[in-house]
Protein backbone atom coordinates (compact mmCIF):
# COMPACT_ATOMS: atom_id res chain seq x y z
CA UNK A 1 0.00 0.00 0.00
CA UNK A 2 1.35 3.24 -1.13
CA UNK A 3 2.03 5.80 1.59
CA UNK A 4 -0.74 8.45 -0.04
CA UNK A 5 -3.04 5.25 0.74
CA UNK A 6 -2.94 4.36 3.71
CA UNK A 7 -5.55 5.54 5.86
CA UNK A 8 -5.14 7.77 8.50
CA UNK A 9 -5.29 6.71 12.07
CA UNK A 10 -8.98 6.25 13.24
CA UNK A 11 -10.22 6.71 9.46
CA UNK A 12 -12.52 3.90 8.70
CA UNK A 13 -11.56 3.91 4.76
CA UNK A 14 -14.10 0.79 3.89
CA UNK A 15 -17.19 1.99 6.64
CA UNK A 16 -20.57 0.69 6.53
CA UNK A 17 -22.78 3.58 5.33
CA UNK A 18 -26.60 3.57 6.20
CA UNK A 19 -28.91 5.93 4.07
CA UNK A 20 -32.57 6.11 4.11
CA UNK A 21 -32.36 3.59 0.42
CA UNK A 22 -29.01 2.90 -0.04
CA UNK A 23 -26.07 0.97 2.06
CA UNK A 24 -22.61 1.71 1.06
CA UNK A 25 -20.42 -1.60 2.40
CA UNK A 26 -16.71 -3.04 1.98
CA UNK A 27 -15.94 -4.54 -1.25
CA UNK A 28 -15.68 -8.41 -0.83
CA UNK A 29 -14.50 -10.94 -3.35
CA UNK A 30 -18.29 -12.32 -3.71
CA UNK A 31 -19.01 -8.89 -5.53
CA UNK A 32 -17.72 -9.27 -8.37
CA UNK A 33 -20.99 -10.98 -10.35
CA UNK A 34 -22.81 -8.36 -9.02
CA UNK A 35 -20.60 -5.68 -9.52
CA UNK A 36 -20.31 -6.81 -13.10
CA UNK A 37 -23.86 -6.60 -13.92
CA UNK A 38 -23.74 -2.63 -13.54
CA UNK A 39 -20.07 -2.82 -15.37
CA UNK A 40 -21.59 -4.70 -18.19
CA UNK A 41 -23.51 -2.15 -19.30
CA UNK A 42 -21.45 -0.01 -22.10
CA UNK A 43 -23.58 2.72 -21.60
CA UNK A 44 -22.08 3.37 -18.14
CA UNK A 45 -18.64 4.09 -19.66
CA UNK A 46 -19.55 5.93 -22.58
CA UNK A 47 -18.21 9.21 -21.41
CA UNK A 48 -15.36 7.51 -19.32
CA UNK A 49 -11.93 7.32 -20.91
CA UNK A 50 -11.39 3.61 -20.44
CA UNK A 51 -14.49 3.25 -22.58
CA UNK A 52 -13.89 -0.72 -22.77
CA UNK A 53 -14.67 -1.28 -18.92
CA UNK A 54 -18.01 -2.97 -19.88
CA UNK A 55 -15.75 -6.22 -21.35
CA UNK A 56 -15.39 -8.90 -18.64
CA UNK A 57 -11.90 -8.79 -18.58
CA UNK A 58 -11.35 -5.16 -18.60
CA UNK A 59 -13.29 -4.73 -15.48
CA UNK A 60 -11.99 -7.94 -14.10
CA UNK A 61 -8.57 -5.97 -13.36
CA UNK A 62 -10.42 -3.16 -12.72
CA UNK A 63 -12.16 -5.01 -9.87
CA UNK A 64 -8.74 -6.89 -8.46
CA UNK A 65 -7.18 -3.43 -8.01
CA UNK A 66 -10.37 -1.94 -6.07
CA UNK A 67 -10.04 -5.37 -4.08
CA UNK A 68 -6.31 -4.32 -3.27
CA UNK A 69 -7.27 -1.04 -2.24
CA UNK A 70 -8.62 0.25 0.83
CA UNK A 71 -10.92 2.45 0.21
CA UNK A 72 -13.73 0.73 -2.08
CA UNK A 73 -17.82 0.56 -1.15
CA UNK A 74 -20.21 -1.06 -2.90
CA UNK A 75 -23.65 0.80 -3.12
CA UNK A 76 -26.70 -1.68 -2.66
CA UNK A 77 -30.14 -0.63 -2.98
CA UNK A 78 -31.57 -1.43 0.34
CA UNK A 79 -35.33 -2.07 -1.22
CA UNK A 80 -33.86 -5.20 -3.36
CA UNK A 81 -30.60 -6.13 -1.87
CA UNK A 82 -29.31 -5.75 -5.32
CA UNK A 83 -25.92 -4.12 -6.06
CA UNK A 84 -26.02 -1.51 -8.47
CA UNK A 85 -22.54 0.27 -8.40
CA UNK A 86 -19.76 0.95 -6.55
CA UNK A 87 -17.49 4.31 -5.31
CA UNK A 88 -14.03 4.76 -3.64
CA UNK A 89 -12.28 6.79 -1.20
CA UNK A 90 -8.33 7.22 -2.16
CA UNK A 91 -5.14 9.51 -2.01
CA UNK A 92 -5.75 10.20 1.38
CA UNK A 93 -3.00 12.97 2.25
CA UNK A 94 -3.02 13.10 6.24
CA UNK A 95 -0.78 16.48 6.20
CA UNK A 96 -3.13 18.20 3.87
CA UNK A 97 -6.00 17.08 5.51
CA UNK A 98 -8.04 15.99 2.30
CA UNK A 99 -8.85 12.75 0.28
CA UNK A 100 -10.52 11.82 -3.11
CA UNK A 101 -13.69 9.73 -3.86
CA UNK A 102 -13.93 8.46 -7.22
CA UNK A 103 -14.01 5.18 -8.93
CA UNK A 104 -17.38 5.06 -8.84
CA UNK A 105 -20.57 4.08 -11.42
CA UNK A 106 -23.83 3.40 -10.97
CA UNK A 107 -26.35 1.20 -12.71
CA UNK A 108 -28.28 3.40 -15.54
CA UNK A 109 -31.32 2.71 -13.86
CA UNK A 110 -30.15 5.17 -11.14
CA UNK A 111 -28.71 7.57 -13.08
CA UNK A 112 -30.20 11.63 -12.25
CA UNK A 113 -31.99 10.37 -9.14
CA UNK A 114 -31.87 10.38 -5.79
CA UNK A 115 -28.91 7.34 -5.31
CA UNK A 116 -26.23 9.77 -5.87
CA UNK A 117 -26.62 12.45 -3.49
CA UNK A 118 -27.40 10.25 -1.05
CA UNK A 119 -24.33 8.30 -1.90
CA UNK A 120 -22.22 11.67 -1.76
CA UNK A 121 -23.80 12.89 1.15
CA UNK A 122 -22.83 9.52 3.10
CA UNK A 123 -19.46 9.71 2.05
CA UNK A 124 -18.75 12.97 2.52
CA UNK A 125 -20.38 13.24 5.76
CA UNK A 126 -17.95 10.43 6.92
CA UNK A 127 -15.21 12.05 5.32
CA UNK A 128 -15.26 15.23 7.05
CA UNK A 129 -15.20 13.66 10.42
CA UNK A 130 -11.43 13.14 9.45
CA UNK A 131 -10.17 15.75 6.30
CA UNK A 132 -10.84 18.99 5.67
CA UNK A 133 -11.16 18.82 1.54
CA UNK A 134 -12.62 16.21 -0.22
CA UNK A 135 -11.50 16.11 -4.30
CA UNK A 136 -13.22 14.15 -7.29
CA UNK A 137 -11.60 13.36 -10.64
CA UNK A 138 -13.67 13.91 -13.32
CA UNK A 139 -13.04 13.34 -17.35
CA UNK A 140 -13.42 16.54 -19.39
CA UNK A 141 -15.79 14.44 -21.72
CA UNK A 142 -18.14 13.37 -18.41
CA UNK A 143 -20.51 15.73 -18.92
CA UNK A 144 -22.96 13.74 -16.58
CA UNK A 145 -20.43 13.53 -13.42
CA UNK A 146 -19.24 17.50 -13.93
CA UNK A 147 -23.32 17.95 -13.32
CA UNK A 148 -23.35 15.53 -10.45
CA UNK A 149 -20.48 17.72 -9.04
CA UNK A 150 -21.97 20.62 -9.41
CA UNK A 151 -25.53 19.96 -7.82
CA UNK A 152 -23.44 18.56 -4.68
CA UNK A 153 -21.95 22.23 -4.42
CA UNK A 154 -18.59 20.50 -5.56
CA UNK A 155 -16.45 23.62 -7.80
CA UNK A 156 -13.58 22.95 -10.82
CA UNK A 157 -10.53 23.86 -9.18
CA UNK A 158 -8.29 22.90 -12.20
CA UNK A 159 -7.40 20.35 -14.42
CA UNK A 160 -4.37 17.59 -14.85
CA UNK A 161 -3.42 14.71 -16.45
CA UNK A 162 -3.46 11.60 -14.22
CA UNK A 163 -3.71 7.46 -14.53
CA UNK A 164 -6.36 5.70 -13.84
CA UNK A 165 -6.68 1.81 -13.98
CA UNK A 166 -4.02 2.07 -16.83
CA UNK A 167 -5.44 4.80 -18.92
CA UNK A 168 -3.10 8.07 -19.00
CA UNK A 169 -5.59 11.31 -19.49
CA UNK A 170 -7.18 14.52 -18.37
CA UNK A 171 -9.41 14.75 -15.85
CA UNK A 172 -11.16 17.70 -14.51
CA UNK A 173 -10.67 18.03 -10.35
CA UNK A 174 -13.47 19.25 -8.71
CA UNK A 175 -13.57 19.80 -4.67
CA UNK A 176 -15.95 20.18 -2.02
CA UNK A 177 -14.46 21.83 1.42
CA UNK A 178 -15.74 20.73 4.57
CA UNK A 179 -18.54 22.76 6.23
CA UNK A 180 -18.55 25.56 9.00
CA UNK A 181 -19.82 23.06 12.06
CA UNK A 182 -23.10 25.41 12.04
CA UNK A 183 -23.94 23.78 9.01
CA UNK A 184 -22.63 20.10 9.16
CA UNK A 185 -25.70 18.96 10.93
CA UNK A 186 -28.26 20.01 7.72
CA UNK A 187 -25.89 18.11 5.54
CA UNK A 188 -26.49 14.80 7.82
CA UNK A 189 -27.83 11.95 6.04
CA UNK A 190 -30.77 10.42 7.21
Amino acid sequence: MSRANAPAVGFDMQPTLHGESFLLRPLTADDFEGLYQVASDPAVWEQHPAKDRWKRDVFAALFERLLRGVGTLVVVDRSTGAIIGSSSYYEYRAMDRDIVIGYTFLARSYWGGRCNAERKSLMLHHAFEFVDRVWFHVAPENWRSQRAMEKVGARMSHRAVRESGGVISEFLHYVIDKPPISTQASMRPT
